[in-house]
This record gives structure tokens, C-alpha cells and sequence, in this order.
């Protein structure tokens, strides 16, 4: 997959921006706060419909502007492709693909797929279940469409049902609903975990090796998918977990009208890591944390390949800045092939990067 090239209007800090890229390495300059995250964070909305670093749309919008637009010319499935986004202060989104209008996120998948690594992602393994479920649904998604629809699908039904718990005390009808709601949750819930579990496994496959050589052989990372304890084979049929949640749901539904929460569901999972047995969250450094979420990026990045025989597009934000050289040496030579993006500062000096293009930016401009 290949980002051929980019057009920004009023996106961030962007008024406005046309370039086109190398196929191979891309290297973007320049000094801090210029735009070179918001350009990688646009490349990676046009794949997933969203960003990490934004919770509204309308905060990709530049200041004192009503509207951005984001489009890229894209090389896929031996096929050229037109991705738009356009995003408004005062309506929904429209993304497009050739011309046509999708109606969700999903459509996007298998079009262009990106893997992301920034500073950020240090909370992949630091912070709570919240992060690594994020981590886990930004993959999916890209991957199977069939997922995409059913994430979405069950944020909404959750919504609803965390108001029905919230207010049915004072609305007792609501609770007429609940039994429905319950039902479609753990259909959706069951996909969910079905999909997770069978992508989690093939990180345990491939995580592992990648950080043990990260690491020069010092450290063995270890993943674990945490699900519904009923749940007892998460890579199991969808209608045998349907009949576990099912089961977690009854089992919980005093405690759910009594709390006024949901406590059964996907929406609690985790991915946990451990390194050399002890949980990465309360006892890795600083370095080791580092290593840890970008040993999970890299080998994500292997399964979209293995999965769609094209190499996603990756998007590197600040990556080398705190590793040492050995460990910058075996980013920059476990990256070749596919298309690459990497941020630096004018004064960092990336050996082992040969050709590619080099892009420098100031104040959200080309210079």
C-alpha cells in the first residue's frame, strides 16, 4: 500500500499543503509544534476515520476555520484509489472513496491501512485496559470490515444501556427494554471477543521474537487476552460465546440495576503484558515500556501483511529520539520494505536510512 500523495486544507495547523511521497522512506523535518504529527495524523485518519489524539472531529479543524479537508491518492490491491475526508464544524463528516460516499468506517478497510507509533503510545502499556482495547480495535478494523460494524454497533447499544441503567428508577418502564438490549450486546459482544482473541493469538506468535531481538535477548514479553470470565475459550464458535455472555449478563443483572452500570461485556477487556513474567504496566522502565509498545506495532504491522499480502503503510512519530543506537539500528532495518513515515528534528542524524525523500516543515508548510 502506498500513499502516492497528500492534500491538506485547514487540517491542524495546515492551511493548506499539496506534496507527493516516496514509495520507500519518508523523512519529515523540522522543529517542534511545525505540523509534522498532524501530517501522519492525517495520513492515518484517511485509514481509520479517526485519531488518537483528537476525541471530536472538529478539533482536526484549523483555528478560526469551519471546515478541513483531507485527500490522498492512494496505491492498493494493484488498484489506485481517491480517499477524501471532509469535516465540518456544523455537520457530520463525509468520507469518500473514488467519488462515493461510504457509509462507515469499515468501508475503509483493506483500502489503506496504517500502523502508528508515537509518544503516546507508551500508555499502550502503562495506562488501563481502556488503551489496549484501542489498540486491539484500531488493528481489527483495518483487517475485517464484519468486526468494524459490530465495534460500532455495540458502543451504541452500550450507550443506550448505561442510560436505561442510569434512569430506571425514575423511568421504570425503561426496564421493558433491557432484556432486548441485553441480547443484541452479547451478539455483537460475541464478535467482538471472537475477532480479539484469534488476533491476539497471532500476536503472541509474532510479538514475542520481535521484542526478544529488541531487546537483545534480555527480556521475553508475554500477552494474554482477559475477556468475560465465562467466556471459557474466547477463540472459540460466536454462538458458544454468545451463551457465555448470555449467562455473565444473568448473573449480573442485580448488580447492574443496583450500580446503575454495565458490568458484563466486551467493553471491559484487556490485553495484558508482561515482561519476564511480571506485568509491564506496574514494573517496566521507561526504555522497556518503549520497547514493548513498539515491539506490538511491528508485529501488527507483520499481520496486516501476512493477512493481505501488501505491506501497511507505517507512520512513526519520534521514534528514534529515545532509543540508543543499537536499538535504533534494528527499527530502521526490521522496516524495509513497504512505505515508511519517520518525524525527526533537523539536528537527529537517522543512520542506516538510505534514499527515500526527505520533507521539511515549518509552520505547517513545505520549505
Amino acid at each position: 500500500m502506498i500513499v502516492k500523495s497528500i492534500t491538506l486544507d485547514f487540517f491542524r495547523n495546515y492551511s493548506h499543503l499539496e506534496t507527493a511521497f516516496s514509495p520507500d522512506v519518508n523523512v519529515i523535518c523540522g522543529e517542534n509544534a511545525q505540523g509534522k504529527t498532524n501530517l501522519l495524523e492525517a495520513i492515518g485518519y484517511l485509514s481509520t476515520a479517526s485519531s488518537r489524539r483528537a476525541r471530536y472531529d472538529r478539533e482536526l479543524i484549523a483555528f478560526g476555520a469551519d471546515h478541513a479537508f483531507v485527500k490522498a491518492e492512494v496505491f492498493s490491491r494493484e488498484r489506485d484509489f481517491t480517499l477524501e475526508a471532509r469535516l465540518s464544524r456544523g455537520a457530520r463528516r463525509q468520507m469518500l472513496s473514488n467519488g462515493v460516499k461510504l457509509k462507515t468506517a469499515g468501508e475503509l478497510a483493506g483500502v489503506l491501512n496504517t500502523v502508528f507509533f508515537c509518544p503516546e503510545d507508551l500508555m499502550l502499556i502503562r495506562e488501563g485496559a481502556a488503551e489496549r482495547r484501542r489498540f486491539l480495535d484500531e488493528c481489527i478494523c483495518q483487517l475485517r470490515p464484519r468486526y468494524a460494524a459490530a465495534l460500532a454497533e455495540y458502543r451504541r447499544l452500550h450507550e443506550q444501556k448505561t442510560r436505561i441503567l442510569r434512569d430506571w428508577e425514575e423511568k421504570p418502564s425503561l426496564l421493558d427494554t433491557l432484556d432486548d438490549f441485553n441480547l443484541r450486546m452479547a451478539q455483537t459482544g460475541a464478535i467482538l471477543i471472537h475477532y480479539r482473541a484469534h488476533f491476539v493469538r497471532r500476536l503472541r506468535e509474532t510479538a514475542p521474537p520481535i521484542h526478544r531481538e529488541f531487546s537483545g535477548g534480555r527480556e521475553e514479553l508475554g500477552l494474554k487476552y482477559e475477556t468475560v470470565s465465562t467466556v471459557v475459550d474466547p477463540e472459540g464458535s460466536v454462538k458458544d460465546i454468545l451463551s457465555a455472555l448470555m449467562a455473565h449478563q444473568e448473573s449480573h443483572r442485580r448488580a447492574e440495576l443496583e450500580s446503575r452500570q454495565c458490568l458484563s461485556g466486551p467493553h471491559k477487556d484487556d490485553l495484558t503484558v508482561e515482561l519476564g513474567g511480571v506485568a509491564a504496566r506496574q514494573f517496566a522502565s521507561q526504555g522497556q515500556t518503549r520497547t514493548a509498545a513498539l515491539s506490538l506495532k511491528l508485529a501488527a504491522r507483520e499481520i496486516f501483511y501476512g493477512d493481505t499480502g501488501e505491506w501497511p503503510v507505517l507512520l512513526l512519530d519520534d521514534v528514534l529520539s529515545e532509543l540508543d543506537q543499537r536499538r535504533q539500528s534494528f527499527v530502521l532495518n526490521r522496516i524495509k520494505g513497504g512505505q515508511v513515515f519517520i518525524t525527526c528534528c533537523e539536528d537527529e542524524k537517522l543512520e542506516h536510512l538510505e534514499g527515500g525523500k526527505v520533507l521539511r516543515i515549518h509552520s505547517g508548510a513545505l520549505v
